[in-house]
């Protein structure tokens, strides 16, 4: 009998205390870190509203980074990919305990200034940064690090757009395309829910979207009676969010090289890149196109929730595709997710125009399905839609995130994804 106690106490009881020791205050940190960061965001964005003219400083703020970068980063500088690539493989350097604060102040001046970018990199990076802290701290061994790596991740994602169940999905979905990492579930799962009321005990605000479309079915996610037009309408728009996403991913590699090509020089890149998205907001009139997006600095600005109140924006998603690969692939720092959800929106909202279908439906379907194309996660946006728009049109998010996965080949915006199962058509 004793010998019983001892083996279920070290077999059943023990491993998850360690992990409960090593997972809340990673989580509770990372948490913290988000609820700063988008406070942070909000008041940088608000700002530069208010001082217009700080955009003539994102020359400036490009050279700075990219100094600090250089000079200070270390490998701080491969970002996403970088705690990608410790998580497939960990050991060498790790990831560096400076990732944390580097990303974050280079995407608070980043935001500060103009530029559009997004602030999911920022929140991978912070989580990995911190998960890394602590594994060294705790001196734990490969296979539990890389655990506490996709954990970190989980917190970094679900505290900082509110959203814990595809936060805790995407880290698992994330790393290799067509296959889902589940010995880290239940870790991701606590440290993304931990890490999100972290944020919110912070008194951190997300941005709500109504979608009005189907919202009084009596069973949420049984997607109403079957409407074989719609249907159609929804299947053309994915097809379409897929070949958005492949686009937007490729267009960041390309013009990447053609920044390394044209000037050699990394302390450079970032001021041709600042003059361009100048020079862009000056000839189109407009500045509704620079930082997140989220927050319109005149009334009438095409937002995240102007896509969907009923108004239609044509061309607000190109443009908002042309900035962000402009800024991101000169070096500035914040990620693509943000503006990939304005992308998308901005795309549904144009299409539900085209094809006189609910603008508030296509607005949101286009808001995940087109990051699941750049970042070849369907399920995870999957449930990101249900989580932030409820769950009345479930089946039709599904649809979309899906089909538009499948035509979105395998190049994603992570280079550091590896393909475990090629898409079926491919």
């Amino acid at each position: 009998m004793a010998r019983f106690l001892v083996q279920t106490l070290r077999g059943r009881i023990l491993p998850p205390l360690r992990w409960f020791l090593w997972l809340v205050p990673m989580a509770v940190a990372v948490g913290s870190a988000c609820a700063f960061f988008l406070w942070s965001l909000d008041a940088v964005t608000r700002l530069r509203f208010d001082h217009p003219w700080l955009l003539f400083l994102l020359p400036v703020a490009g050279v700075a980074m990219a100094w600090c970068y250089k000079h200070h980063g270390g490998t701080s500088g491969g970002g996403n990919n970088l705690i990608l690539e410790q998580v497939h493989e960990p050991g060498g350097g790790g990831v560096p305990k400076r990732m944390a604060p580097l990303i974050l102040g280079a995407t608070v001046l980043t935001h500060l200034c103009g530029g559009s970018a997004g602030r999911e990199g920022t929140a991978v990076q912070m989580g990995g940064s911190i998960a890394s802290g602590f594994a060294k701290l705790f001196r734990l061994d490969k296979p539990t690090l890389r655990i506490l790596l996709m954990a970190g991740v989980s917190a970094g994602f679900g505290a900082v757009f509110g959203t814990p169940l595809a936060g805790a999905v995407f880290a698992l979905e994330v790393l290799v395309v067509g296959r889902v990492q589940y010995e880290a579930l239940v870790p991701c799962l606590a440290a993304a829910l931990i890490g999100n009321w972290t944020c919110l005990a912070w008194g951190a605000t997300h941005t709500h979207y109504h979608v009005m479309f189907m919202e009084h079915l009596t069973v949420p996610g049984q997607g109403g009676p079957f409407d074989p037009v719609l249907l159609t309408k929804v299947l053309v728009a994915a097809v379409l969010f897929g070949f958005c996403g492949s686009l937007f991913a490729k267009a960041c590699h390309v013009v990447e090289r053609l920044y390394k090509s044209f000037c050699p020089e990394p302390l450079w890149r970032p001021v041709i890149g600042a003059w361009i998205v100048i020079a862009l907001a000056y000839l189109l009139g407009t500045r509704e196109y620079l930082g997140l997006g989220v927050l319109a600095e005149h009334p009438g600005d095409a937002t995240l929730s102007a896509f969907f109140d009923g108004r239609i924006f044509a061309w607000a998603w190109f443009w908002k595709l042309v900035f962000t690969v402009i800024t991101l692939s000169a070096g500035f720092k914040g990620g693509e997710v943000t503006p990939l959800f304005f992308i998308g929106a901005g795309l549904g909202n144009a299409l539900s125009g085209l094809m006189g279908a609910p603008t508030d439906l296509f607005a949101a379907l286009g808001f995940v399905a087109i990051f699941a194309a750049a970042a070849n996660t369907p399920l995870a946006c999957t449930l990101l839609g249900i989580e932030l728009f409820g769950a009345s049109n479930a089946v039709y998010l599904a649809i979309a995130c899906f089909v538009a996965y499948a035509c979105s080949g395998h190049s994603g915006i992570y280079k550091a994804q590896q393909i475990g199962v090629r898409k079926w058509w491919e």
